[in-house]
């Protein structure tokens, strides 16, 4: 421990103090950065949809039934009796016929209410980057035989 002056080890170490000084802080120290990617969202406009209303004709067939009146002629016989006296002479006789005939009314009604909505559909992507870091390696002048990042992981405590 220090009591405000130096001793002899700690003289031995302040050359390598300044060399190893890269300007980030303390002369015995380095921060380390690394790069991270920080991923968000952002909400754009990727395109309109559209509601249109055109008008088309198609040609509708269906079936009604229709009826008509005919004519045909009845005869029966008079019997004796039935009191009927007459002459002989011209007449006529007329009856009305009746047939129906397909009417074809048009009419707009309503049939369907169509209208656009919007469901917002969640799923995942994967997102790729590059990013850097820094790495910090160890020099033993001494040359005893360790990697570089365990040495220094392993250096001299101050």
């Amino acid at each position: 421990s220090e009591s405000g002056g130096r001793h002899a080890g700690a003289a031995e170490r302040e050359p390598a103090m300044r060399a190893g000084a890269g300007g980030d802080g303390k002369a015995d120290e380095m921060i380390r950065y690394e790069g991270r990617l920080r991923v968000g969202v952002e909400e754009q406009e990727v395109g309109h949809a559209h509601l249109r209303k055109t008008v088309e004709t198609e040609n509708v067939t269906t079936s009604v039934p229709v009826s008509h009146e005919e004519v045909r002629v009845v005869r029966e016989p008079i019997r004796e009796g039935d009191g009927h006296k007459g002459k002989i002479s011209e007449a006529e006789t007329e009856v009305t016929l009746h047939a129906e005939r397909p009417v074809v009314r048009k009419e707009t009604v309503p049939v369907e209410r169509v209208r656009l909505e919007t469901e917002r559909v969640t799923e995942t992507k994967e997102v790729s980057d590059t990013v850097r870091k820094e790495k910090i390696e160890f020099d033993n002048p001494k040359g005893d035989g360790m990697p570089g990042e365990e040495r220094g992981r392993r250096g001299p405590r101050h």
